[in-house]
């Protein structure tokens, strides 16, 4: 049993856990603000309010056993100390321990009387995290203290760091929390799980695991804790776990209390459009539409995801589910998040559709003056399909009785944007179907928990035609055989992306900025035509560029991210992503998408500014080995966690406090069994549990 318990901590048997804070002494109106601020407002919030992570700090290693990248105390005598004001002000200690290693601590925000207190002889004790120097290790910025002649014992256990806010520094949330703890009750209050149902799972009890991970004894698993595998962490990651999937669970149940139109159609719009083709459905497309015209049928709104690889065939899933609107008499809204992708949307929509007698309706910001209010009119009026950006959420929009909402790459917008859209088509108790496509594979792991409100369709198959991606990488030594690379694609009549990360020049990045690009490949390329497109151009020049490279008037495109999406031009069969150990797996991998869409033999080239740190070469090795966009999605995962994958930091799902989904897999399928029962058999403990874990955050899930 922990220490705290044993030092008597805990006094009361009863449940205080739904007491304010400010019962607790010490705790007035500045502090409640502070708290308050990061969620806490009740006793039990401090209780789960639980550590980021620990610093061992109950050892101290030789400065020759110190690996970069890790942090670690040590202990030495200062050397020398060096103030310098040039560029900016700086202080520099050296200190070396027992076996005359040196190490250097690095300030670059210090006062007077923190360098006189380093004269040489001091005997310093420091904590931080380690880097490479320019002469050997160093710290920046380390915590420390000075060792006197009697010394200064070790911590008897790992220092828990918890989640802060302005005002309310370490030691102060610690001596919270301590004091919450003496008011812990036991198991039989505590556990909100019923023993019958977690019998199976042999796990510490809810108030053991509490007690352990806030206050680490001395014998604790010290690896384990840094690791987040201790028992301990893992009974407390599986009822965050569970807390989230009831709470989406509940999401869903929620939504599906509402009505919605059955779209059934007489299925003459969806034929035509099936026979009008020039390519055959895949398989994977065909039971994809099948799922969802079950879906649309039914007088419950339809809640589906369909994720599919790029360029698996999404968009004429999309217009197939749009068409079973309009044959019903409701209007149809797709909102992209970007104007790039809403247009490529806009583009293949009117193609696929105007021959069936359907005009798509355009609405972005930029469509302003008598073409807005013509959109708008027609919105209100007899427009059957609209394809627009965020515009679509105003306020002015109206809809004359909206049916479908469609919605793609649909992590990129905030839940209340989402919802904004789909209230549009409210109608008393009725509500639209909604759609979400993504191009970004969902890993099982992650849609298990992510998406438990919404049922999955995946595209698991191209179409006909797709070629493969040969990908290399290559230092930026070797840039100039790239640039030879691009001129023959040229000659052979090929068109070429030059990808870059930056629009200007920066002196803190090394990434060659997509103007200075530009210009440097005008110079060597002479006689290529080359176009720019970033995101800070007019929207009507970025579109003038894109049609060019569209028609091939223009040979090589330099472009930065932002043709990440919607960007399909069959002929383009060389990709250059330059330093491409600054994206994510997941970004890399939709760049690569923009090639290999025609019958020729496709190539990506991933330039890389050395040295790559571990990360970067695991990505980079990772786009080698495979093309396969789930295989891509776990190793993502696996590397920058879900809410990096995602992109949900702002909507509040996610925001896990100690549960980590790539490392703690495992205990989902055990989530998944007893969420069922729980929802079944005991509705009021799960309010309850959602409430403990998610509070107020659960309300903002509704994605």
């Amino acid at each position: 049993m922990a220490r705290t318990e044993k030092k008597g901590l805990v006094d009361s048997a009863a449940d205080s856990g739904l007491d304010p804070v400010s019962v607790l002494p010490g705790v007035g109106p500045a502090l409640q603000a502070a708290l308050q601020r990061i969620g806490i407002t009740r006793i039990q919030d401090l209780w789960f309010h639980l550590p980021l992570r620990y610093e061992d700090r109950t050892r101290l290693t030789p400065i020759r056993d110190l690996r970069v990248g890790e942090s670690a105390q040590v202990e030495g005598t200062v050397e020398a100390v060096e103030r310098s004001f040039r560029f900016r002000p700086q202080l520099r200690v050296v200190i070396s321990d027992d076996a005359r290693t040196m190490l250097t601590l690095r300030f670059f925000n210090f006062r007077r009387s923190q360098v006189e207190q380093m004269n040489s002889g001091t005997r310093l004790r420091c904590y931080g995290q380690i880097r490479h120097g320019t002469q050997g290790p160093e710290i920046v910025h380390p915590q420390y203290q000075r060792v006197t002649d009697a010394g200064v014992e070790v911590e008897e256990s790992l220092t828990a760091i918890y989640p802060s806010t302005e005002g309310l520094g370490q030691k102060r949330i610690a001596s919270l929390i301590e004091l919450a703890l003496r008011k812990l009750p036991g198991d039989e209050v505590l556990e909100l799980v019923p023993r019958a149902l977690r019998k199976d799972l042999h796990m510490l009890s809810l108030r053991a695991a509490l007690l352990l991970v806030h206050r680490p004894p001395a014998d604790a698993d010290v690896a384990a804790l840094l690791l987040g595998t201790h028992p301990a962490q893992q009974r407390l990651a599986f009822e965050e776990l569970l807390s989230h999937h009831l709470s989406l669970r509940q999401l869903r149940m929620q939504i599906r209390r509402h009505g919605a139109p059955r779209l059934r159609g007489n299925g003459k719009l969806r034929k035509a459009l099936i026979k009008s083709l020039p390519f055959q459905l895949t398989a994977a497309q065909q039971r994809v539409s099948a799922e969802i015209a079950k879906d649309i049928a039914d007088a419950q709104p339809m809640l589906r995801l369909v994720q599919g690889d790029v360029g698996s065939g999404k968009t004429i899933v999309a217009a197939w589910a749009a068409l079973a609107a309009v044959e019903s008499g409701f209007q149809v809204a797709l909102m992209a998040p970007t104007e790039l992708l809403a247009e490529q949307h806009l583009r293949n929509l009117g193609t696929w559709l105007a021959p069936l007698g359907i005009e798509p309706v355009w609405l972005a910001g930029k469509v302003q003056g008598k073409a807005r209010a013509a959109a708008l009119a027609a919105l209100a009026g007899d427009a059957q399909l609209v394809v627009g950006t965020h515009a679509l959420m105003q306020q002015a929009v109206q809809f004359r009785d909206l049916g479908l909402v469609i919605i793609d790459e649909q992590h990129r917008f905030g839940v209340h944007q989402r919802l904004a859209l789909r209230d549009k088509g409210r109608d008393g108790d009725r509500v639209p179907h909604q759609l979400v496509l993504t191009a970004t594979p969902i890993p099982r792991t992650l849609a298990m928990t992510a998406y438990a409100d919404l049922d999955v369709s995946v595209i698991d198959e191209l179409p006909p035609g797709r070629t493969p991606v040969t990908t290399v990488a290559l230092s930026s030594s070797r840039r100039g055989e790239v640039i030879e690379r691009i001129r023959l694609a040229c000659a052979e009549g090929r068109q070429v992306y030059w990808v870059c990360t930056l629009i200007e020049e920066s002196e803190q990045l090394e990434a060659q900025a997509a103007e200075v690009a530009h210009a440097e490949l005008t110079g060597l390329l002479d006689g290529i035509p080359i176009g720019l497109v970033h995101g800070r151009l007019k929207p009507a020049e970025k579109q003038a560029v894109m049609d060019a490279f569209r028609s091939g008037r223009i040979a090589l495109l330099v472009a930065t991210t932002v043709i990440e999406v919607g960007v399909d031009v069959p002929n383009a069969s060389l990709m250059v992503i330059e330093n491409a150990e600054r994206l994510g797996l997941a970004q890399l991998h939709q760049l690569r998408g923009r090639v290999g869409r025609g019958g020729q033999a496709s190539s990506c080239v991933l330039l890389y500014q050395p040295p790559l740190s571990a990360m970067a070469r695991e990505r980079l090795t990772a786009m080698r080995e495979t093309s396969d966009g789930f295989v891509i999605a776990e190793k993502d995962l696996e590397l920058r966690g879900p809410g990096e994958l995602l992109g949900t930091r702002q909507t509040g799902r996610l925001e896990f406090r100690i549960a980590d989904l790539a490392r703690d897999a495992a205990l989902l399928v055990e989530v998944q069994r007893i969420g069922t029962l729980m929802s079944e058999q005991h509705p009021e403990l799960c309010e309850r549990l959602v409430a403990r874990w998610i509070g107020a955050a659960s309300q903002f899930a509704n994605a």
